[in-house]
């Protein structure tokens, strides 16, 4: 009898786990879904994982060295993004992960590094909030460091 209740809770415990990894994959797969159309400068495959209201922040040190914070409109971004001329090109790599889900609520802490006209500008890290609406995930917050200290460059 005993055995048959810790086998039957450790395969609970592995469902939990698989279950929670799947979402953490829907949660990546939404933010790799946002930099797919940021990257095609696709305003439509952008907003389709973002929902109605989200805020945008981002925040660093300014030349003196001080704290810099300030918030956006998320349309802002786009056409500034959508805007970007044929002449210029611009990748934000995707370099680390951390991903933390609970129930309808997820957040992804993602490094990267931008990089224009195959030049690099700075690294930082994008912080998502998201929310799962009926099964869709959707960002309403994010906000990010910017900076050229501390960076460790990726090959390519």
């Amino acid at each position: 009898m005993k055995n048959t209740v810790l086998v039957l809770c450790i395969a609970l415990s592995l469902n939990v786990l698989k279950a929670q990894d799947t979402e953490k994959d829907a949660v990546k797969k939404t933010i790799e879904t946002f930099f797919d159309g940021f990257h095609k400068q696709d305003s439509t495959i952008m907003k389709s994982v973002l929902a109605d209201g989200v805020v945008l922040q981002t925040t660093g040190r300014n030349k003196d060295g001080k704290t810099m914070f300030r918030s956006d409109n998320i349309e802002k971004l786009i056409t500034s993004i959508t805007s970007i001329p044929d002449s210029v090109s611009f990748q934000e790599k995707l370099t680390t992960w951390s991903i933390q889900v609970d129930r309808t609520m997820a957040n992804a802490w993602v490094g990267y590094e931008f990089w224009l006209n195959g030049t690099f500008s700075h690294c930082g890290i994008n912080s998502f909030q998201l929310v799962n609406f009926d099964g869709v995930w959707k960002v309403i917050y994010l906000i990010d460091t910017r900076g050229r200290a501390g960076c460790e460059l990726t090959k390519s």
